[in-house]
């Protein structure tokens, strides 16, 4: 049995997980949105999140708990209440029954904060590298065109361009590490 991490206030996660079986978790528009949507009500007021991906099985999240003043609700429950009421919406929604997630929500801590700009690439390039599309950078349910924009967003987008050195740097590092992944799904 895998041990599972404790999340630690003011500490960087990468957490993930994936549909039971490898099955889909994400099967149309609506469930992406709600899926952020939840995001919101139980993550924000326990995490700030920095960058995300949700494919059709899997999702990425980049991920700080927040200070412990700042935190008045369980830090587990908040997930678990996430992906509770994901998956009830989810099994109600196209008239299913069973466990949705294949296990409790992977985490892993970010030690070095030096790895979190590799991590941001991989969070946003991962649709590609699992060949949903040819450029990670037109996927809708990434954080990737939501750090470009200006428009409003509960995501940490100053913090994600401060870590690049700025927006130009941001997108010149994609830009970069996705013809290096180009390259490589070629050879």
């Amino acid at each position: 049995m895998i041990k599972t991490i404790p999340l630690e206030c003011e500490t960087y996660y990468h957490v993930y997980n994936r549909g039971n079986n490898r099955e889909i978790i994400f099967r149309e528009e609506s469930n992406y949105l709600y899926f952020l949507k939840l995001l919101k009500k139980y993550i924000l007021p326990v995490a700030d999140v920095f960058a995300f991906c949700l494919l059709n099985n899997h999702f990425h999240l980049l991920i700080r708990i927040k200070e412990e003043h700042k935190i008045t609700v369980s830090i587990e429950k908040s997930f678990s209440n996430l992906f509770n009421a994901y998956a009830k919406a989810f099994n109600k929604r196209f008239d299913r029954t069973g466990k949705l997630f294949e296990e409790r929500f992977k985490r892993k801590k970010i030690e070095d904060e030096s790895y979190i700009t590799e991590l941001i690439y991989y969070i946003h390039s991962n649709p590609q590298k699992h060949k949903l599309l040819e450029d990670f950078r037109v996927y809708p349910y990434s954080s990737y065109n939501i750090i470009l924009s200006d428009k409003f967003t509960a995501l940490k987008r100053n913090d994600v361009v401060d870590w690049f050195g700025g927006l130009s740097f941001f997108k010149e590092y994609h830009e970069r590490k996705h013809q290096q992944l180009i390259d490589e799904l070629e050879d």
